[in-house]
């Protein structure tokens, strides 16, 4: 059933797609600052030239920040999946151990007076 979006979602969302924004924007500016530290290593550039090598490689900055974000985002997707899976291993395993510790002092409890009264006899 899905769950009906909330003030505070949309909030949390707006907020998230803010920092996300903020973020590119940095990005964006590193690249650019790289891009122009290179090319001022390049004196025999023309003006045109220099404003195209920055622009290209700010360009191949941001693609490769792209690339590396999205297999980021897809690892933690592996790993998310990975861990509920263990998750779920491991809570299964407890619930049965938890389910046969019961069990076994429930046998005991009914067990010890049959027990106690074999004993006495």
């Amino acid at each position: 059933m899905p769950r009906s979006v909330t003030g505070r979602d949309e909030t949390a969302r707006g907020i998230a797609q803010l920092e996300g924004y903020l973020l590119s924007q940095t990005y964006r500016q590193n690249a650019r600052a790289e891009a122009e530290a290179f090319a001022d290593r390049l004196p025999w550039l023309t003006s045109a030239q220099y404003d195209e090598v920055v622009e290209l490689y700010t360009a191949e900055r941001m693609a490769l920040t792209r690339r590396v974000l999205e297999a980021t985002v897809q690892r933690c997707g592996e790993l998310r999946q990975e861990y509920t899976e263990r998750y779920e291993q491991l809570r299964g395993r407890l619930l049965h151990r938890v389910t046969v510790a019961l069990l076994a002092g429930f046998a005991a409890c009914v067990m010890a007076p049959a027990v106690l009264l074999l004993v006495r006899r």
